[in-house]
């Protein structure tokens, strides 16, 4: 079956990202007067996002095979979609399967229309405020997650489902544990180290799997030294081991164990100070090695990780965002 399509959407009349935040913020309204009928799929926008460097960034770099499969996910999602538009797991779904094609404005004007039809539910907001953080708008990321965080605080947990399983197919995340997640990493994009920290810190504590507890701390320890309370970044991984069970997050893992001296960075540096990025996982563990080589004081070697990361062209990934704001931080004078 064939994406359906529908004629040409607004974003691609809409010359700056100022317009298109006028689109995607006039879509609650737009879904309202709709009532529960679907939101047809718009054909790919002429681009998805501008990194923080000023590049545009398009279509994922995925290939043939994982974007077939990504396509039939995406349309067989669509069919559920279509079939119960008051459905909210469905319309989830059908956001999470967009986005993961990279069709990421697409997945966010679907989340708002779901928005509209449930303003209290907090796994649009977790969805909707993760797709922020890739098109690199953290204001609006933090605000989704704060809302998502406050609607499900003192609430039972949750399993989330993962969109594509891990291999034990067994979700190591949960609806509080991903607002979390997010939710710090949103405050880390942003700048704001001591917020990182502080949420990162209570993930830690709430952790119930290694997987959960190697991935906050990876982002406690830098939001501590970014800080400069180096002493407190040292106590976090001090008890991380070689031997934890850890199902899919290996890159946090190996990072937690080069910041407690158990590794050293040549066993983790990425090939060609950066170059070869294939993978999140592989532009996560870049972006850890970069930094730790910052706070450590090899300014130079971090930066040329950075760039190698920036121009790999794995945009949608946790560590390149992050090496964008690292670069554009130090262009204005910061770090």
């Amino acid at each position: 079956m064939s994406h359906p399509r529908s004629r040409r959407p607004l974003w691609l009349r809409a010359p700056s990202l100022r317009a298109l935040g006028a689109v995607l913020a006039a879509a609650p309204a737009l879904a309202s007067a709709q009532g529960a009928q679907p939101v047809r799929p718009p054909a790919a926008p002429a681009f998805q996002a501008i990194s923080l460097l000023g590049d545009t960034l398009r279509a994922f770099p995925l290939s043939a095979a994982t974007r077939a499969r990504y396509e039939a996910q995406r349309d067989s999602a669509w069919r559920r979609y279509q079939a119960a538009p008051g459905d909210l797991d469905a319309l989830v779904w059908y956001g999470r399967r967009l986005a993961y094609l990279g069709e990421v404005r697409e997945a966010i004007a679907v989340y708002s229309r779901g928005a509209a039809l449930a303003p209290d539910n907090p796994w649009i907001y977790r969805h909707r405020g993760h797709r922020y953080l890739t098109l690199r708008d953290f204001p609006a990321a933090i605000r989704d997650l704060e809302r998502a965080a406050a609607l499900v605080a003192g609430k039972p947990d949750q399993v989330e489902p993962d969109g594509q399983p891990n291999a034990r197919n067994v979700p190591i995340g949960t609806l509080h544990s991903n607002i979390g997640y997010h939710l710090a990493l949103a405050y880390y994009l942003n700048g704001d180290w001591a917020k990182a920290a502080e949420t990162a810190r209570r993930e830690v504590e709430a952790a119930t799997n290694d997987d959960r507890r190697v991935s906050m701390t990876h982002w406690l320890y830098l939001s501590l030294r970014k800080l400069g309370r180096n002493d407190e970044a040292a106590r976090a991984v001090a008890g991380m081991r070689r031997d934890m069970t850890i199902v899919e997050n290996e890159n946090y893992h190996r990072l937690m164990l080069l910041y407690n001296g158990t590794l050293p960075v040549d066993s983790l540096m990425p090939p060609q100070q950066g170059g070869g990025i294939a993978s999140s996982g592989d532009a996560s563990t870049a972006y850890g090695v970069a930094t730790w080589l910052s706070v450590s004081g090899r300014e130079a070697e971090a930066v040329a990780i950075y760039r190698g990361m920036v121009a790999s062209g794995q945009w949608a990934g946790v560590g390149t965002i992050a090496a964008e704001a690292e670069l554009a931080r130090r262009a204005r004078g910061g770090r």
